[in-house]
């Protein structure tokens, strides 16, 4: 709902910020299959922060439901809390809260980065070709003969969800993917850390000369550290949950690193790191809404600009038609119909006819003037 922040400009001068939520809902086109369990759809919070002089920053904080249902009660109990008068270094010190959802986190980061205007005068970046993402199981040969009839160039990155079926129909699946893998794609196979050392060895072995394979993704339990780096010995493997379980890792890792802006946390230190040129970091989508993917596109941009530039994973087609998906944040946040209460624990209701879009209000609000928001940084920013 509509909360009130208040933060320290230049000396005694004092410029207020005004908070505003809505909570939004949606399924994904089909079920996606991982070794963690069924991803079938994507709920959470849209955030609007403004200052008294007009400039808007927005986030989206949505935790994946694979995290289970107490990271969405987490993200909500923290957003009921923000209440009353903040000072801009109250919402700083938020952030660095082990207490606070990461998902929070980055939408409070992202609304601030706005706002201070550290996003470039050219505006967001357009993100450059993503690799595919294809499904687990039985259902991956059907959308890998899709994907090839529809590629329109060259170059092709595919990623494939494994260990989410039993071991033997897989590795037969592996042949058939092989055999029809144009000779210069790239593969990543994700595990989601479902293997067993035997069984990522096997695999391991039998892509040992495999000039395709570009990695092995979070093979591993995240617990099995000294397994990930044994296996990464023989081939190479990129960390994606052991990065959740312990962001000390980003610092020590050297091989390749599965970012996932809108789960992480604050967005700024990964904005900082891609503008100076850290190599091997791609970008990894978590489904977010057209607010969340803006900052995701714009970070694989810059990482496609650095010294080890790769496909991203912003997995084209499995999200859903409908204005949640916009690229313009006001339209994303103004575009469906929308109902009125307070933060519940089951998300919305239905927008119309459009199940993919389910959105609701806070409190009572006006709603936004038009063309507020769309890359307008001047005005308020964070006291140096």
């Amino acid at each position: 709902g509509w909360r009130w922040v208040w933060r320290w400009v230049a000396g005694s001068e004092v410029s207020r910020l005004q908070l505003q939520w809505r909570t939004f809902a949606f399924a994904l086109p089909q079920p996606l299959r991982t070794a963690r369990g069924m991803l079938t759809q994507k709920r959470g919070w849209l955030l609007r922060l403004q200052a008294a002089d007009g400039p808007v920053g927005w986030g989206e904080a949505a935790p994946l439901e694979l995290d289970g249902p107490e990271a969405w009660e987490a993200c909500r109990a923290c957003l009921e809390n923000l209440r009353g008068e903040l000072a801009w270094r109250e919402l700083e010190l938020l952030l660095t809260r082990p207490s606070t959802p990461p998902c929070l986190a980055f939408a409070v980061g992202a609304a601030l980065a706005e706002l201070d205007g550290l996003i470039p005068p050219e505006g967001w970046l357009p993100a450059p070709p993503s690799a595919a993402l294809l499904p687990a199981g039985a259902a991956m040969p059907e959308a890998l003969d899709r994907l090839l009839r529809q590629r329109s160039s060259p170059l092709l990155w595919v990623k494939w969800k494994v260990a989410a079926c039993c071991d033997h129909q897989e590795r037969e699946l592996l042949e058939l993917l092989l055999q029809r893998l144009p000779a210069a794609a790239r593969l990543r196979l994700d595990a989601n850390g479902g293997w067993d050392r035997s069984t990522a060895l096997a695999w391991a072995e039998r892509l040992a000369d495999e000039p395709r394979l570009e990695w092995f993704e979070q093979p591993l339990d995240p617990a099995d550290q000294a397994g990930l780096e044994w296996l990464a010995a023989q081939v190479p493997v990129a960390l994606d949950e052991s990065l959740q379980r312990c962001p000390q890792l980003q610092a020590t890792w050297p091989s390749w690193q599965m970012r996932r802006p809108s789960q992480e946390g604050d967005p700024r230190p990964l904005l900082a790191a891609l503008q100076a040129g850290q190599p091997r970091l791609m970008l990894s989508t978590a489904f977010e809404t057209g607010m969340g993917r803006r900052w995701l596109q714009h970070l694989a941009a810059l990482q496609a600009q650095g010294p080890t530039p790769t496909a991203p994973g912003l997995a084209p087609g499995w999200s859903p038609p409908g204005p949640l998906f916009a690229a313009d944040p006001l339209a994303v946040w103004s575009g469906c119909l929308t109902d009125q209460g307070a933060l519940g624990g089951s998300g919305a209701r239905t927008s119309g006819s459009n199940p993919a879009s389910r959105l609701s209000d806070g409190p009572p609000a006006e709603r936004p003037a038009a063309g507020m928001g769309r890359g307008r940084l001047g005005g308020a920013r964070r006291p140096r």
